[in-house]
């Protein structure tokens, strides 16, 4: 066979993603001798996938459309560092068939398939169509070139709401809305396709009919250009916001051996009609009866391939790059092993107690626990952009048993350190926590249906935070008043602290003993605290009988305290004036949430609106956010255009209360 291999060599490689994907790519690229390049925007000149490359271009301004989308920028930068082969990462370019063609043209190897495969799996479209010719179950719905807005309505009743509205370019919930009814059609057609076309640079979209708690099931393959294909197994990713995967496993708990030979034949027949080459991924439904739905294929690497790798042992990055340099796949199916389960987790920089809104600013404090595998990008100190994905990390577990697998990622989740912006830590946590997911039984619905379960806060600990909050901000701040001894002491001798938690501010007092105990009370109550031992980041400590150790961190008026798998964010209002009421949109103010990109603007000046009315769409991390009306009133200032780049806070639209009759 040897003489029949068509080599296509490489040395240097240009990762044209960013953050932990591409430094998940650098690590099995050096590990196999290649020389790696990376890109950046202005907004990732400091990221740590810039630093730890050879080499860095920057490839235009902050926004993907300006940067990581710019298919003329990266083929440039990488004949300036003279790459000679381009590894897409996920998401941006990784399925845009004109990239991959692109880089043909130019001489580089595209690590990825061809682009006449792109264009026939890649697309949602055209992937339903050839598997709907091989009698592959798929989900019925609507892919024709009609994009007009009333045919896609006209196509969206013939199909039967609740319709699925699905970006043909690419996946991770973007470009994706669940419409309900034909009245909602419109709006929501409109924000898939701004949504899809600011992610992958093409806003054509399909349809398809909304199928009720189904699992997601998706089916790794891997091809070469000898014709050779095997199938890796099957990842369950049924627990999902958004439309977006927030915890993966593998094997799925739903799937039997007899059902996943049977998936894997038909994912390994359909890329053996196209002649596929490298990674890709077929994706199901699984309805409650045994019936599955062929959706869409993904023809890259996933964000979730670790936990593939965790159950077979091989590296993806590394075969995807031994195929592309024309190595034959060198597996059979009967090699491919299993080997326990593997959970992961996206933790990711949103506040999922208020509609999972992402975040961005300066992480604090960085520290991720031992034990298990991690993915990420950071380290204390570095800025989260608001132009890309929300996801800044994933952790992966592995064990002999899933329980053991999920039981491992809980205690990770636990130990992870993450102060300065919002994550999903706590969420993730209680997501596997949850008896159903426990029990194996998550379906798509998991987190509509568990949702208030997932995220109701601790009421029983809740005057435990507000008051070791308390305690840390006064131990730890070296302005603080000297401790006054003694319980017998006036009133004016206490220590009285203003402290915001969960939006809401408390007002504890803290009085130190003659033992060395400390009592904070607060709302008529009282706890006391014994400390065992504090340092510059831990503090051990005695409440109740009962001996528990927290970890902080202090930024200025900002006290960040891990404990119990919690993290809790403190202001220190003590020495502040007291907060304007206008904060809350009580005033008429209409305030960007985040930062973010102005994309639409639903109003004009002088119409009339009631509280609740949509007035502006906020694009944040590659999904949309609508804003609305804090109250009635006639819309008085519209204080942004659309394309306008807005801060947190930022005042964007203004309301005229009505007058009172």
């Amino acid at each position: 066979m040897n003489g029949q291999l068509k080599r296509t060599p490489f040395h240097k490689i240009l990762i044209a993603n960013r953050g932990e994907i591409a430094l998940r790519v650098m690590r099995t690229a050096r590990r196999l001798g290649f020389g790696v390049v990376a890109v950046y925007s202005d907004a990732d000149r400091d990221a740590l996938h810039v630093r730890e490359a050879d080499e860095a271009v920057r490839i235009g301004e902050a926004l993907p459309a300006q940067s990581y989308l710019r298919v003329d920028a990266i083929i440039a930068a990488a004949k300036a560092s003279g790459a000679d082969a381009v590894h897409p990462g996920y998401g941006f370019l990784a399925e845009n068939e004109d990239f991959a063609q692109a880089c043909r043209d130019a001489g580089l190897v595209f690590i990825g398939p061809s682009p006449e495969a792109i264009k026939a799996m890649g697309n949602k479209a055209g992937a339903k169509t050839i598997m709907q010719a091989a009698n592959v179950p798929c989900v019925p719905g609507y892919q024709g070139a009609d994009q007009s807005d009333a045919a896609m309505l006209a196509e969206a009743v013939k199909t039967g709401f609740p319709v699925m509205i699905k970006a043909v370019a690419g996946g991770g919930g973007r470009g994706m809305r669940l419409v309900a009814d034909a009245a909602a059609f419109p709006d929501s057609l409109r924000s898939a396709r701004s949504e899809a076309q600011s992610a992958f640079g093409d806003a054509a979209v399909i349809l398809e009919r909304a199928i009720v708690d189904p699992r997601h099931i998706e089916i790794q393959v891997f091809g070469d250009r000898y014709g050779n294909a095997i199938h890796l197994g099957e990842r369950d990713c049924s627990v999902q916001r958004r439309h977006q995967k927030l915890v993966e496993e593998a094997p799925s708990p739903a799937v039997s051996s007899e059902l996943r030979a049977r998936m894997g034949a038909i994912a390994v027949a359909a890329i053996k009609s196209i002649g596929y080459e490298g990674a890709g991924t077929l994706e199901f439904l699984l309805d409650a009866g045994g019936e599955f739905y062929f959706m869409e294929m993904n023809t890259r690497l996933q964000v979730e391939h670790p936990v593939t790798e965790a159950i077979t042992g091989l590296d993806l990055i590394e075969l995807q790059l031994r195929v592309a340099a024309g190595e034959p796949l060198g597996l059979r199916q009967d090699d491919i092993k299993f080997s326990g389960h593997a959970i992961e987790v996206r933790l990711c920089s949103e506040d999922a107690a208020h509609d999972f809104m992402p975040q961005s600013g300066r992480m604090a404090l960085w520290q991720m626990p031992e034990g298990i595998r991690i993915e990420h990008a950071l380290q204390s100190g570095s800025e989260i952009p608001p132009f890309y994905d929300s996801m800044i990390s994933k952790l992966i577990s592995h064990g002999a048993t899933r329980d053991e697998a999920r039981r491992k990622l809980v205690h990770a989740l636990e130990q992870t350190a993450a102060f300065g912006v919002t994550t999903n830590q706590a969420f993730l946590a209680a997501c596997l926590r949850h008896p159903a997911f426990a029990a194996g039984e998550a379906t798509t619905a998991f987190i509509g249906k568990h949702r208030d379960d997932l995220l109701a806060r601790r009421t029983s600990a809740e005057a435990r935070d507000i008051t070791l909050a308390a305690l840390l901000l006064c131990v730890t701040d070296p302005s603080a008043p000297p401790w006054r001894s003694g319980r017998t002491l006036a009133a004016t001798f206490s220590v009285p602290v203003r402290i915001e938690l969960d939006h809401n501010i408390h007002d504890p007092e803290i009085v130190r003993e003659r033992d060395g105990g400390y009592v904070i009370s607060l709302d008529g109550g009282e706890q006391r605290f014994e400390i065992d031992e504090v340092s510059c980041d831990a503090i051990r400590f005695r409440c109740n009988d009962l001996i528990e150790t927290a970890r902080f961190f202090r930024d200025g008026d900002r006290l960040y305290i891990l404990h119990r798998g919690i993290t809790l964010s403190v202001h220190d209002l003590t020495r502040s004036a007291p907060a304007a009421s206008a904060a809350t949109g009580s005033d008429g103010k209409v305030r960007a949430a985040m930062n973010g990109r102005v994309v639409a603007v639903l109003v004009r000046q002088g119409e009339r609106v009631a509280a609740g009315h949509p007035v502006m769409t906020l694009e944040a991390m590659k999904m949309e956010h609508v804003h609305t009306a804090s109250i009635s009133g006639t819309i008085s200032a519209i204080d942004v255009v659309e394309g306008e780049q807005v801060t947190t806070g930022k005042i964007v639209v203004e309301i005229e209360a009505n007058a009172q009759p």
